[in-house]
């Protein structure tokens, strides 16, 4: 089955064709740093490293960039409040140039946790100011700026199409709904470029050709996505919380200025809740973070299968017997890899049975049914192996770089246990209790449990009565 993706732009789901043959443009919407980011975040960068795995397995090479917001972010993300950055350097004591660095080194911390694979290329706003500032001009040149005591502002009265990605109403939006209208033409506007409040000296500003300020939240990523993908591109990602605003203005900022809505096919990923069907969010204070599944005896790989059994465009909820119950999977499959022996032939059938449903828009639970029916099939071990290595190319869950806690349970053993799994897949209860007496003669009882087999070193190896 070819490729096929759900286009937010189109609402439909289309096949996938690249621009150039052969390669793909994508580009993520990454953190704002002033704070840790929390797994419902990170459920987004692990759909969109699902995302190129699956291209990279259809044969195309991925340039994937992947920007660092730590300037122009307001606590609104349309234009009210201060900069998150500012803030989060009042919360903290440090300057806003030591948080940035701070959280996008533990935002790569975590990014290396769940196996994401490294972009092609991290962009900071920060080093990319001139770069924004020439695309205001061109927007400006296009003749869609206006400027008011506080900015620049984009004038969306001039696009008729302004928010079709979200399928906007502009006529039923009341000034004052969201924010306060103040000295914009329309509650839709946005700030292209924001002035420095007179008598107050921002840590983050700089010069430009309509004064001394900081660049808008949205403006970074049409920049920083043109100057490395150009204004043409295959595929931008980001969550569904971007829809409305970000990705609309990013939208509208790119046609005025190179008449292109940017990006060929619009994907987003849905959100991560908690108890009560609440989206987990920085603003609220209650968030979980990497860490603090760690601390839960949970690990970052067991996370990234959770987020695998739900798709990418549904909601997933979170809570801890879920990622417990994730982590038990993970465990055993870990169990079973590693005592399948080197060197067999991934099985086609089965090969082309999990590329239907990952070239499905990315179903990625129906994939990791595929995987399980497998694990039952009874095919050689080897055979095994080399069919679930062909699948974790896709899932990214690290089995070949995997080495067991029990390092004192030998190999051949191991193997035994993984033979006896197996059979009680399939139901052989009598190859199953033969494969339990032959580990019972060399010295090792099966403990049976709901997280699934143990093995217990005896003191003396059982004799036969």
């Amino acid at each position: 089955m070819p490729l096929a993706l759900y286009d937010t732009w189109s609402r439909a789901l289309r096949p996938f064709t690249p621009i150039q043959a052969a390669s793909v443009g994508m580009y993520c919407c990454g953190p704002t740093v002033y704070d840790h980011a929390h797994i419902g975040n990170l459920r987004t960068y692990v759909f969109e490293d699902v995302l190129r795995r699956v291209l990279a397995r259809n044969g195309y090479t991925v340039r994937h960039v992947v920007n660092i917001t730590d300037v122009g972010h307001l606590t609104s993300d349309a234009d009210e409040g201060e900069d998150k950055m500012e803030k989060g350097s009042r919360r903290t004591g440090e300057s806003a140039w030591a948080i940035a660095r701070r959280y996008t080194e533990a935002f790569v911390g975590d990014w290396r946790a769940l196996n994401l694979l490294e972009p092609t290329v991290w962009c900071r706003a920060t080093d990319h100011i001139a770069e924004q500032i020439a695309f205001i001009a061109d927007i400006e040149r296009a003749g869609y700026v206006y400027r008011t005591d506080d900015g620049l502002y984009f004038d969306t009265a001039k696009q008729d199409d302004y928010g079709f990605l979200a399928r906007l109403e502009r006529a039923g939006l009341q000034a004052g709904k969201r924010v306060a209208l103040g000295a914009k033409r329309s509650i839709t506007d946005f700030a292209l470029w924001k002035f420095s409040a007179p008598g107050v000296q921002r840590q983050m500003e700089w010069d430009s050709p309509w004064g001394r300020g900081f660049p808008g939240w949205h403006i970074e990523c049409s920049a920083m996505s043109a100057k490395y993908l150009g204004t043409w591109f295959d595929i931008h990602c980001g969550g569904e919380d971007h829809i409305a605003v970000h990705h609309s203005n990013e939208i509208a900022q790119t046609q005025a200025a190179h008449g292109t809505r940017l990006a060929n096919f619009w994907l987003h990923g849905h959100f991560l809740t908690q108890q009560g069907d609440a989206k987990m969010s920085k603003s609220g204070g209650d968030f979980i973070r990497l860490q603090t599944l760690r601390e839960r005896q949970a690990e970052p790989l067991a996370y990234r299968y959770l987020c695998l059994t739900a798709h990418y465009r549904s909601t997933l909820q979170f809570n801890w017997d879920a990622l417990r119950a994730a982590q038990t999977a993970l465990n055993r499959l870990r169990r079973l890899y590693i005592g399948w022996p080197e060197g067999g032939v991934a099985d086609a059938d089965y090969v082309a049975c999990f590329d239907v449903e990952a070239n499905d828009d990315l179903n990625l639970p129906k994939a990791l049914a595929v995987l399980w029916d497998l694990v039952k099939s009874g095919l050689p071990s080897a055979t095994l192996r080399a069919t679930v290595d062909v699948f974790d190319a896709v899932l990214g869950l690290g089995l070949s770089d995997w080495r067991s806690a029990e390092t004192e349970i030998p190999a051949d053993v191991q193997a035994l246990l993984n033979e006896r799994e197996q059979a009680r897949a399939a139901k052989d209860w009598a190859s199953a209790d033969a494969l339990r007496d032959a580990l019972d003669a060399q010295g090792w009882r099966i403990e049976d449990g709901v997280h699934g087999p143990r093995l217990v070193r005896q003191t003396s190896p059982a004799t036969s009565p």
